[in-house]
């Protein structure tokens, strides 16, 4: 009785909802990912939550990637099911590499065979802003293959470099899509921000 309730309360407030949260490293995913859980009913599950786990055993490997994957897709499978309020996925999304679309129309397409309302929100800032962002302690208190300062810098300039990690105007078509610049926006104003414009 109770679990048909909670259903009937989410189909009441609408379907489940998933939040892609995106954009390059230390851009402040995480962080404004946090501030939204606080003022929402939604969970957050940041990237680094998968990768942290399986880093110590395969290191940086194609198998700790592969396993990476399928954990995330295995989560999202049984949460779209449960009768949560919704679920705050943060991630890097590289726009030059078709794996990577590839993989966020899979997720869609997992949460959108249950009816959840799907939002897509996509940060960015500075490089600059994100290399004083990238040693912050709620950063390295969290993902702690961060913690190698040195190699995450490098990582993420190496990055910057290779990859396209923000959408181009029109790219992403979506109807429920917000961009924000949030380089000198603090991360409570952007989760303010992302839940007026939602209204989640």
């Amino acid at each position: 009785m109770c679990n048909i309730m909670g259903i009937l309360a989410v189909f009441e407030r609408g379907g489940l909802k998933l939040v892609l949260l995106f954009g390059p490293q230390a851009v402040g995913k995480m962080t404004v990912g946090q501030e939204l859980e606080k003022i929402t009913g939604l969970k957050l599950f940041h990237n680094h939550m998968t990768i942290d786990l399986l880093e110590p055993f395969f290191g940086f490997s194609p198998d700790m990637w592969r396993l990476t994957t399928l954990f995330r897709e295995e989560i999202f499978k049984l949460f779209s099911q449960t009768d949560q309020y919704g679920i705050i996925f943060t991630f890097v999304w590289a726009f030059d590499l078709k794996e990577d679309w590839d993989f966020v129309e899979k997720v869609c397409e997992i949460f959108q065979q249950n009816g959840s309302d799907i939002y897509f929100i996509e940060l960015e800032a500075d490089i600059t802003e994100r290399l004083k962002r990238n040693s912050t302690e709620n950063r390295l208190i969290h993902k702690p293959t961060k913690r190698k300062i040195n190699q995450s810098e490098s990582d993420l300039l190496n990055s910057f470099e290779k990859h396209r990690l923000n959408s181009t105007k029109g790219e992403i078509k979506q109807e429920n899509y917000l961009k924000i610049n949030n380089t000198k926006i603090a991360a409570e104003e952007v989760a303010q921000m992302i839940k007026k414009h939602f209204q989640i």
